[in-house]
């Protein structure tokens, strides 16, 4: 069934970072040149969306696992965090998940009390469905009222429940529209020690938080101080109300597949987040298109 699903049309949000970490806000769109499997691609989309209100799918992990070393209340001051940077326009859905998908506690509102009375009653229990849950997320957003959205996963990222693997949570996310940031929470240092090939219980999957971030076109967060979650939520927010959008219509040719997303940009620009593909049918070839530079020139995700 994968195989065979196409999208219609492929929207790119995209975040672009200066070499300090700041959003890039004043490209347009002659400084972007899209490519798709190494091919440059007719776009014939692109917009600034920058200060512009936000849909924030909130998706937070309330398994017995977050109970321990004060995880909960790091998510709770997450969103705290993330409600304190609100602008009008902004709503926000929150979604809890243990050991089965990810059920709806809050549909969107744009009163963010009723957010944070709800996380003040939620009590972690039982196991971690983590892949399935994340599985369930992305067309959830789509009931936002905005057209920037992201998905805000607050997870220790262990899974010991899900019946989807992670190979296969990998080829759902592909193509995903929707950026998901996730937050692990977990000390920072944990990054660094990590093999994502082995990931076992006393550790967080970093390697898989990871993957479902640059899959997306999110970025990864780790912390479980309030600073660093401070920092972490507000990183996320003003990447956010900096973003592009850029799109393009597949030509229904040739087969639907999983196909590559990159962008080229020059100058001062240091990393892009942005999603890795699309699955659908060939795209709208430039008429002189050609091969993407050499790695030396092109940029993508830092």
């Amino acid at each position: 069934m994968q195989e065979t699903m196409s999208v219609s049309y492929v929207m790119v949000p995209f975040t672009v970072l200066g070499s300090k970490g700041n959003p890039i806000t004043d490209l347009h769109s002659k400084d972007v040149r899209l490519y798709v499997d190494g091919i440059a691609v007719q776009s014939d989309m692109f917009e600034k969306s920058m200060n512009a209100p936000v849909s924030y799918t909130i998706l937070l992990d309330g398994s017995g696992s977050m109970g321990l070393a004060g995880k909960m209340e790091a998510a709770r001051t997450a969103v705290k965090t993330l409600l304190a940077h609100s602008v009008p326009g902004d709503d926000y859905a929150l979604y809890v998940f243990t050991d089965d998908e990810a059920r709806e506690v809050v549909p969107f509102t744009e009163n963010p009390s009723v957010i944070t009375h709800a996380m003040a009653a939620i009590k972690p229990y039982g196991k971690t469905a983590f892949f399935d849950a994340i599985s369930t997320m992305p067309d959830r957003t789509l009931l936002g009222r905005n057209a920037t959205r992201a998905i805000i996963l607050l997870s220790d990222g262990i899974d010991n429940a899900s019946h989807l693997t992670r190979e296969a949570l990998a080829k759902q996310l592909e193509g995903v529209p929707v950026p998901i940031y996730p937050l692990g929470l977990r000390e920072p240092a944990e990054k660094d020690i990590i093999d994502p090939k082995k990931p076992n219980e006393e550790l967080s999957d970093i390697g898989l938080l990871k993957q479902v971030a640059e899959l997306t076109g999110g970025t990864l967060h780790l912390g479980n101080q309030p600073q660093q979650i401070t920092a972490a939520v507000a990183d996320i927010e003003k990447s956010l109300r900096a973003q592009y959008l850029i799109g393009f219509s597949p030509t229904g040719a040739g087969d639907v597949k999983y196909r590559r997303i990159s962008l080229k940009l020059g100058g001062r620009v240091h990393s892009v987040n942005v999603r890795a593909g699309y699955r659908g049918t060939e795209p709208p070839v430039q008429a002189a298109a050609s091969r993407t530079p050499s790695k030396r020139n092109e940029r993508k995700r830092g």
